[in-house]
């Protein structure tokens, strides 16, 4: 039993420890906020992707495209 409650101790302190951090301080926020980390920094390409995954799965929708899963519109 001692053993037992040695290893639960042990695991939830090591697993204590892997607590994310809850505050961004503003050094971090200047570097988020960077043009880089924006996943749409370029709306052609995501424009351009997204239509080109619509077509492909053809089961995907409320995006607009005419079209059929050939790509043909």
């Amino acid at each position: 039993m001692k053993i037992l409650l040695s290893v639960i101790t042990l695991s939830l302190s090591f697993l204590g420890g892997c607590t994310p951090k809850m505050t961004v301080s503003p050094m971090d926020r200047y570097h988020l906020a960077d043009i880089v980390m924006r996943a749409d920094r370029d709306p052609l390409s995501l424009k351009m992707n997204d239509h080109a995954y619509f077509s492909r799965e053809a089961s995907r929708g409320g995006r607009g495209a005419g079209g059929g899963g050939c790509g043909c519109n």
